[in-house]
């Protein structure tokens, strides 16, 4: 656990939101789990015990909490352990390694023994492997039990549950009831077949304004929109063509995301990947205390507290936008990648967004695409980068993917740093470049001396305090 018991006691009587997802409370008297913030009636001490994620109390034998509901908790930081296994295998369970495989396979990706990767998860997390994906798909069954009008089947499907019967099961075993009867309890809204709203938490601060200038800035034309107070794209969820949107939600700590999905097969697979891409697991207070130490950084962070790192939605599209960068003006880029969009995108038609026309083209689109209308160099680029990523789809393509694109591409260094922070959500990515645009040395100019030494020392936060360097310059 990262906290003393004196400081997780402090947070449970102060209701304090920056602790919300990075401890869980177990009440022994009642056998249930919360979050920090419930507004339940304390507990005694004596009743209470700490853990530091949700499988883990839910190991421990704890329900969750049907008050507070723990499934709407922001997520845990998957680099905010010390071990570098650990956090890749949080992020291959958040992308449904253990949906259809086994700890065995997914222990053989990480390179270790399941037995040691079960050890590392109890050290960490203080549950296994298995109870981690478990509790994810039961919490995430949750919340669409109490925010959709979806049936129990397609909730049981929908949360990567093989079967209706062990939906029941298991989730009986975590809630102490039946689907049935927590589904009465709620009041799901009335929305239309095929629309979804759901509410995603955040540990506040959260600059939105920042993350949404800075999407609206790259946003493909006829993909994505980025404009009052919204964005909004289009998505390919498993071969169906959807609309995403994302905005605050006023007066909670909280995104509303509203998904238009034929199917709702694919909607945990939406929900990770929105979570990811706004970045909704950081915890501000911890990137905050570390980089505020900088008197270079400090006052920036003060300004602007909560940047979030811009995720993308697909690494393609982050790949080729950024290689287009190397050889083009960013208007020229928005212009060529619109032009990519609408030649060989498929088309969509929603009424809600109707200025939104394409699907990206997938990689393997792009890999034997003519490409007429780019600059030769930049085609030729943008062909041998889709190629690479059409192998690498499998287990290992983030672990992979910057080599490959150094090898076929021969990308700048800073290139290469961009595409980590975005489509690997790197938080310590750093484009050298950052700094010189910073403090005015751009062109030739050598970087101050000793910045390199200065930036090590962000780590591992390198990404954060670059976008912070890159705000600042730009409203300089």
């Amino acid at each position: 656990m990262d906290f003393d018991e004196q400081t997780c006691e402090q947070a449970r009587l102060n209701r304090d939101a920056r602790f919300d997802g990075r401890i869980f409370i177990g009440i022994t008297t009642t056998g249930v789990y919360c979050r920090p913030v419930c507004p339940s009636p304390h507990a005694r001490r004596e009743n209470v015990r700490y853990f530091p994620s949700a499988a883990a109390a839910a190991e421990a034998g704890f329900r969750p909490c049907l008050r507070c509901r723990p499934e709407v908790a922001p997520g845990t930081p998957a680099w905010n352990g010390t071990s570098t296994t650990v956090s890749r295998g949080l992020r291959l369970i958040a992308e449904g390694a253990l949906d259809a495989s086994d700890i065995e396979a997914l222990a053989e990706r990480l390179g270790v023994t399941s037995r040691h990767l079960s050890r590392l998860f109890l050290r960490h997390l203080g549950a296994s492997p298995t109870t981690i994906a478990r509790t994810r798909r039961v919490l995430f069954a949750k919340q669409l039990l109490s925010d959709t009008n979806l049936t129990i089947a397609q909730i049981a499907m929908a949360a990567g549950f093989g079967s209706i019967r062990r939906f029941n099961d298991v989730f009986r075993q975590y809630y102490g009831r039946p689907p049935s009867e927590v589904r009465r309890l709620g009041r799901p809204p009335s929305l239309s077949e095929g629309e979804y709203v759901l509410r995603l938490a955040f540990r506040p601060p959260y600059d939105w304004d920042a993350l949404l200038r800075f999407l609206a800035a790259r946003a493909i034309p006829g993909v994505e929109s980025a404009r009052g107070g919204a964005y909004r794209r289009t998505i390919l969820a498993e071969g169906c063509q959807g609309l995403l949107e994302v905005r605050p939600e006023p007066g909670l700590d909280m995104l509303r995301v509203r998904i238009q999905l034929p199917r709702p097969e694919s909607l945990l697979q939406v929900v990770t990947q929105t979570r990811a891409m706004f970045d909704l697991a950081a915890d501000p207070e911890l990137i905050e205390r570390h980089l505020g130490a900088d008197p270079l950084l400090a006052p920036l962070l003060r300004a602007h507290p909560g940047r979030r790192l811009p995720g993308a939605w697909d690494a393609c599209e982050v790949v080729i936008q950024a290689l287009l960068d190397e050889r083009c003006p960013p208007s020229r880029t928005r212009e060529l990648l619109g032009l990519i969009a609408e030649r060989y995108g498929a088309p969509v038609k929603f009424s809600a967004a109707p200025d939104l026309t394409r699907t990206f083209p997938r990689a393997q689109v792009l890999a034997a695409a003519g490409l007429d209308g780019l600059p030769g160099p930049a085609a030729q680029a943008v062909r041998a980068a889709a190629r690479v990523l059409c192998t690498l789809e499998g287990a290992t393509w983030r672990d992979q993917l910057l080599g490959q694109l150094r090898a076929a591409v021969q990308p700048e260094d800073s290139t290469l740093q961009y595409i980590a922070m975005r489509a690997l959500d790197d938080p310590d990515a750093f484009p050298a470049e950052g700094w010189r645009v910073a403090t005015g040395a751009g062109g030739a100019q050598r970087a101050p001396a000793g910045w390199q030494s200065r930036v090590q020392g962000w780590r591992p936060w390198r990404s954060y305090a670059a976008l912070y360097l890159l705000d600042a310059a730009s409203a300089g």
